[in-house]
């Protein structure tokens, strides 16, 4: 089971909107030096929206490809068309991905049996584990417990994560989890990430962790061995970064942090755009304290 600081890594853009990969790849041996447990590609923050088919596949593959079997890559796949998502999966699959990040299927507005139905077809179209993403802020559809729980009868269905920002909610599908199946819960928001670990879960997949990797790591294996106290004082000096890193839409913020740390080039694809000047100050507010520059 994958445990920890996974980051939702951000796909480098040149002002034209080409990808950078060499930035991209860069970013990657530093999450791999900085102790990062694992590297979501082509997740959300990743831009998966705006990528094109042919560039999500080669994000995919330079991931598995630079991280070379030093650290787990789950590949987002997901798609709110399930043939779309079992084509990116199978592909994720051959290049030697670990895992697939798998979204509910968003605008369309699946019914609890169509969720089922759709992830019970990449399930079973494509050998490779599965970690589920319930995000109803963005997606409006809503993968209840019940569902999950249900979910649970397919083996490659391994994980969730849960970016409801609910930890009751949470609290109730980790009692629930069957004592004889492993399943990860993995929390989708950086500012509550810390008492989800403490409650059970296995890690974070993180915004956060694009540009405070070693904090975040450090953070998280301190809570998932239960030193509450050493775990709370890194988080109260990542709470401002979990805020502002959030102050525009997700992932306009870390791409500007990440340029601003001279990482990557400052592109970004409409219709996302960068970050307003007027937040350019409490941003850097942010970084500073985090000790990002």
């Amino acid at each position: 089971m994958i445990k920890g600081s996974i980051v939702a890594l951000v796909s480098p853009m040149f002002e034209d909107g080409t990808i950078d990969y060499d930035s991209y790849r860069n970013l990657i041996e530093m999450h791999i030096a900085a102790g990062t447990n694992a590297i979501v590609a082509v997740g959300t923050t990743g831009e998966s929206p705006t990528v094109d088919y042919d560039e999500h596949n080669e994000l995919v593959r330079v991931t598995v490809e630079t991280a070379a079997g030093r650290i787990p890559v789950i590949a987002g796949t997901g798609s709110n068309s399930t043939k779309e998502a079992i084509e990116l999966s199978a592909y994720a699959a051959s290049v030697g991905a670990d895992a697939t990040l798998q979204v509910v299927p968003y605008y369309n507005k699946p019914t609890q049996e169509g969720l089922f139905q759709h992830f019970k077809a990449i399930s079973e179209a494509v050998d490779i584990p599965i970690i589920l993403y319930n995000v109803p802020g963005r997606t409006v559809a809503d993968l209840k417990n019940d569902t999950v729980l249900r979910l649970l009868e397919l083996p490659n269905v391994i994980g969730l994560k849960d970016a409801t920002g609910d930890l009751g909610r949470a609290s109730e599908l980790l009692s629930r989890l069957p004592k004889d199946r492993e399943f990860a819960i993995y929390s989708g928001n950086d500012d509550s990430a810390l008492a989800l670990m403490l409650m059970g879960g296995s890690g974070v997949i993180s915004v956060t962790a694009n540009v405070a990797p070693e904090l975040m790591s450090r953070m998280c294996a301190m809570a998932l061995a239960n030193d509450v106290m050493g775990a709370r004082e890194i988080n109260d000096r990542l709470m401002p970064l979990h805020k502002e890193l959030f102050c525009e839409p997700n992932p306009i913020v870390p791409k500007w942090a990440l340029h601003r740390m001279g990482l990557i080039p400052p592109g970004i694809r409409l219709p996302l755009t960068p970050l307003s000047p007027s937040k350019h100050e409490q941003v850097e507010r942010a970084l500073m304290v985090g000790g990002c520059i």
